[in-house]
């Protein structure tokens, strides 16, 4: 029973966290969308189980947790000789932001 405790707690909390999101600096300053815009928004689709708006949100959101997580994990584990694959995981995370950017700046949708 305490476990349908917790899940309505938690999705109560995840209804409200929307209403607590921090503003982009960059987009309050320009205009524009910065790079990670929409990573917020994604997350908590993605804590939601909406894997599908989640990714339409912020494409790069599962490749940095999964960056964050193995990073850290082979960091703790392995040491130093984890470095090549922290790199790859960086050099793949960070591709897909640029690329997801540049379509975003060049392909925008239409509401």
């Amino acid at each position: 029973m305490p476990e349908i405790f917790l899940l309505s707690a938690f999705s109560f909390l995840l209804e409200k966290a929307g209403n607590y999101m921090l503003p982009c600096p960059v987009k309050y300053l320009t205009g524009y969308d910065c790079p990670g815009c929409g990573f917020q928004r994604s997350l908590l689709a993605l804590l939601k189980g909406d894997f599908a708006q989640s990714f339409q949100l912020y494409p790069a959101t599962v490749p940095i947790l999964l960056t964050f997580v193995i990073g850290l994990g082979a960091n703790y584990f392995c040491g130093a000789k984890s470095k090549t694959l922290v790199n790859v995981l960086f050099v793949l995370t960070g591709s897909i932001i640029t690329i997801s950017y540049l379509l975003k700046i060049f392909m925008p949708h239409v509401h």
